[in-house]
């Protein structure tokens, strides 16, 4: 399952992000395999999404978000 495919509230788990169009910024901000994510919000027409990750908060675009892959958590 990829990012862009999480709805809103749900959790998962980051597996992977060895693409090339994962901009570097992100990863420093905690993208990282292993750390925990949540959709918080989707602004109108679905684009940017707003995630919860480990802690920190930050809108990324769906064009981007398709390229991390995840593990949904349920609860």
């Amino acid at each position: 399952m990829t990012l862009a495919e999480l709805k809103r509230g749900q959790q998962g788990v980051i597996t992977d992000v060895s693409s090339i169009h994962i901009p570097l910024k992100l990863l420093e901000m905690g993208c990282l395999p292993g750390n925990s994510v949540e959709l918080v919000q989707v602004a109108p027409f679905s684009d940017p999404m707003y995630l919860n990750i480990n802690g920190s908060h930050l809108a990324i675009r769906k064009e981007t978000a398709v390229h991390i892959l995840i593990e949904c958590v349920d609860e």
